[in-house]
């Protein structure tokens, strides 16, 4: 989904979120999102240890 985007594009959506939401809110926005990749991220590899885990036991 992400592959046919390229530059142009990244440069479009950040300039309407510029428009949408400001520069002053942006930086915020970005620390959220980041923090909740972070914490998906975590998560994914908590369930992917653990289905090793049980893999293992057995």
């Amino acid at each position: 989904m992400f592959q046919n985007i390229g530059i142009p594009g990244l440069i479009l959506i950040l300039i309407i979120a510029l428009i949408i939401f400001g520069p002053s809110k942006l930086p915020e926005i970005g620390r959220a999102f980041g923090s909740t990749l972070r914490e998906f991220k975590s998560s994914t590899k908590d369930l992917i240890s653990d289905d090793k885990e049980k893999e293992q036991s057995k």
